[in-house]
């Protein structure tokens, strides 16, 4: 059974619409112009977020559990400076005059608070200090000048600052450079999370909802001088450390400096790769073209459509994230794409009518191409519309950001565009390459003659791919987010097996209140507890440093001569070093009022094998089956946090995945008003997207907040084509269809697609593995859809559809 379609009600329309521009034309590039001028106002404030929270999702109750946490037991913040002496020798005075020279020039600058090291902790030798009354504060290097001999016996194996301050090698030590706290912006986050903890027992109201709006209006300008600050702070910090170069390589961790790696990166980024994707594009233009003309036009299209962009966001106050940052390189390409087919259309015309005058040109190319232009980026906005029901705040984000591109670029390529070309001149136009047509030709006879043989290839081939789609796992981690030759990753690599991980996870346990001496901290039970749950989390392999009261007591044993001390003991080496030494380090590690204790470990990510959700299992089961109810303990901070959102990206990726198909489905339904054309025209898009997922199953690639992004997206471009080319075949007289679409938009869906894919690969020089996995697999998704476009696509079109009979023109 055939299907015959005409959409020649469509042509008035067409005809009315590009008549109207055209007279327009001078309207709208002074709009233009002056739109453009008022970017030029904003675009300066135009920001970028990059703080680690961009990649959480926030306002859950994982994410504010967390928060309260951390404001009640770390609440400081610091940065970890980590030292290793080339040769070797930790406990040299060449060391100790290092750190003595490092921490002065650390304490000059004007926002630190302390700085500690092995240098300024107290030292304990026996358990004399338990009972005596001892100024533990004259029990440092600084005070005592121990002998580096004597500072290796003390710090051999300390329970408190191995990992901390010292790794186990005993080949590098760490200053930690605390932070004075900004009063005002602290004041204003405990009251927003006063605010945000109520929704962990009911929604929010309006009232509550625009004060929490009110006062993270007031934090965000604190937030951002922070962020210069530290900025500046940091630059500070690695001047500092290049002075002791020659004596020891320095590695900077922390999470506001992941947080400044990132932004460089991004900002990088954001200027590298848009210009070098517009350079690519300016030379495939002119290789595709041989004109200055379709280089220069298309390119002043492409900077007034980013342009518009990054004026409207930064008036909305819509900052570039992690996830976000490549919606320039993005938005270049998909502007391009539109106008590739405007192009190419236009010197159709041109060829066929050499007499026709420039409007006459433009007018007929927009009769023909309004239609699928606008189709076509409806249909791409619908793939980054799919993005907003992730149920993933970033990527939620991301697709809103997108949207209002798409309109943008909508609105530059079939006003701005059209209404340039009107100030050339009815030039003659190059003929295509002839080995091009050839090509698209000798693939145009050969799904004429085999049909069915092209479909079963085709289908056959993208079967292949579809096992890799039980191989898709979403492990990862920080770390592995960049490339192996950057700094970032080389100084979270050593951090991150040198000193005790480098992905918090706090474990929160609630006490119950016992009766008894009220100047005991815990009582000999509840030290008990505390210990068996201790000994749980270490007993991990992916467990680095894991601090608690039990480091306390332990580091008493060893002083007692591995004697067991009483309540009393163990109370007093608590008081006697947590508030000089441990809530510096690693925060407080008990909580009155709740009486909750806390036990502080951090992953190790680059653990071989390291399985975070099964940890995550195994780790709850583990502190149940030692007396614990899912009650009287919770897990918080980061590692929780990541792994939150790592366990949802399946499921985004299925309803996101979902959505497109079924939108686009109504969209190509509504478009060519037949349910078979409409699932003809899904089923290229449908071997891509599956393909893609495949691939990535296939080479291994984990899962995260921006590959799982590629499928929807990379469907929203790659159906653009597919319009384009069903439009063509269903106006095209009876007999010709084939050969007029090949000849008729082959060309251009083969420019788009080389271009698109020219521009993302750019991406995989990226220092930021995820934009280089996003580009990559974005570009192999365009020849995919290319391929399919090619050749199942027309092969269906042939087997089930009829053209129109006529040969009007939209």
């Amino acid at each position: 059974m055939t299907t015959s379609a005409s959409h020649s009600s469509k042509a008035p329309v067409s005809n009315w619409l590009a008549q109207r521009i055209l007279q327009l034309r001078i309207a709208i590039l002074l709009l233009f112009a002056v739109l453009l001028a008022a970017a030029a106002v904003f675009v300066p404030q135009f920001r970028i977020d990059a703080s680690a929270d961009t990649l959480l999702v926030k306002n859950n109750a994982l994410y504010i559990k967390t928060q309260q946490a951390n404001q009640r037991f770390s609440p400081d913040e610091f940065i970890l400076v980590a030292y290793k002496p080339r040769n070797g020798e930790i406990f040299s005075s060449s060391t100790f005059t290092d750190l003595t020279w490092l921490r002065e020039q650390y304490l000059a600058l004007s926002r630190v608070q302390s700085v500690t090291s092995i240098l300024t902790v107290p030292l304990l030798s026996d358990a004399s200090v338990l009972t005596s009354d001892v100024d533990v504060a004259e029990l440092t290097w600084q005070k005592q000048q121990f002998s580096p001999q004597q500072m290796q016996q003390m710090l051999s194996d300390h329970p408190i600052f191995t990992d901390l301050l010292l790794n186990k090698a005993q080949t590098a030590t760490a200053l930690q450079i605390v932070f004075k706290p900004d009063l005002e912006l602290s004041t204003l986050e405990q009251e927003i999370l006063a605010v945000q903890q109520n929704s962990l027992q009911r929604p929010l109201t309006v009232d509550e909802e625009q004060k929490l709006e009110q006062l993270q209006q007031q934090a965000d300008p604190l937030r951002q001088a922070l962020v210069k600050q530290r900025q500046q702070e940091l630059k500070q910090i690695s001047h500092i450390n290049q002075q002791v170069a020659q004596q020891a390589e320095t590695f900077t961790g922390g999470a506001y400096v992941v947080a400044q790696h990132l932004v460089d990166i991004i900002s990088s980024d954001l200027t590298v790769f848009g210009s070098a994707i517009t350079g690519i594009i300016a030379v495939l233009l002119l290789l595709l073209y041989r004109s200055i003309r379709w280089v220069v036009f298309p390119l002043l299209a492409c900077a007034a459509s980013v342009w518009l962009t990054l004026g409207l966001f930064a008036v909305l106050d819509i900052r570039a994230t992690v996830i976000s940052a490549n919606f320039i390189a993005l938005q270049l390409i998909l502007t391009l794409a539109v106008m590739i087919h405007l192009i190419a259309t236009y010197r159709e015309v041109a060829r066929n009518n050499p007499e026709h005058s420039q409007q006459q040109r433009i007018i007929s190319t927009l009769q023909q191409k309004l239609a699928p232009c606008f189709y076509a980026t409806i249909t791409t906005s619908v793939g980054f519309g799919s993005l907003i029901f992730s149920g993933i705040q970033p990527v939620v984000a991301f697709g809103f950001m997108m949207l209002i591109a798409m309109l943008i670029t909508m609105s530059v390529s079939l006003l701005l565009f059209p209404a340039l070309l009107s100030l050339l001149k009815a030039n003659t136009e190059t003929d295509d390459f002839a080995f091009i047509t050839a090509g698209l030709q000798a693939t145009r006879r050969l799904v004429e003659r085999a049909p069915w043989a092209c479909i079963v290839v085709v289908v056959l081939l993208f079967s292949l791919l579809l096992p890799g789609l039980m191989r898709l796992n979403v492990e990862n981690s920080f770390i592995n987010y960049f490339a192996s030759d950057t700094q970032v990753y080389q100084e979270l690599r050593f951090i991150d097996q040198e000193f005790g991980g480098s992905t918090p996870l706090d474990i929160v346990i609630n006490l119950e209140p016992e009766d008894g001496d009220s100047n005991l901290l815990l009582s000999a039970k509840q030290f008990n507890q505390l210990h068996v749950a201790h000994a749980a989390v270490a007993a991990f392999a992916a467990s680095g440093n894991v601090t608690s009261l039990v480091n306390f007591t332990t580091l008493a044993r060893q002083l007692n001569d591995d004697k067991p001390l009483t309540e009393y003991e163990l109370n007093s080496i608590y008081r006697l070093l947590d508030e000089k030494v441990a809530s510096q380090l690693v925060g407080a590690y008990l909580s009155d009022e709740p009486l909750q204790a806390r036990i502080s470990t951090r992953i190790q990510d680059t653990t071989a094998g390291l399985d975070r959700e099964q940890l995550m299992q195994q780790l709850n089961q583990d502190l149940q089956s030692v007396g614990l109810t899912p009650q009287q303990y919770s897990l918080t901070n980061l590692f929780v946090l990541y792994q939150d959102i790592l366990s949802r990206l399946f499921d985004s990726q299925i309803k996101t995945l979902g959505l497109v198909y079924l939108a686009m489905a109504i969209l190509l339904l509504l478009i060519f008003r037949s349910v078979k054309i409409a699932v003809i025209a899904l089923i290229p898009n449908v071997c891509t997207t599956l393909g893609i997922l495949g691939l990535i199953g296939w080479l291994g690639i984990p899962l995260d907040i921006m590959t799982i992004t590629i499928a929807a997206i990379a469907m929203g471009i790659a159906v653009d084509d597919t319009i384009h080319f069903v439009h063509n075949y269903l106006k095209a007289p009876r007999g010709q269809a084939l050969q007029n679409s090949f000849a008729h938009t082959g060309i251009a869906m083969l420019f788009t697609s080389t271009v698109i894919a020219a521009g993302f690969a750019i991406f995989g020089f990226s220092s930021f593995l995820p934009s280089v996995y996003f580009g990559l697999l974005t570009a192999a998704a365009m020849l995919m859809a290319l391929a399919a476009d090619l050749t199942i696509l027309p092969a269906l079109l042939s087997r089930f559809v009829q053209p129109a009979a006529s040969e009007k023109t939209q």
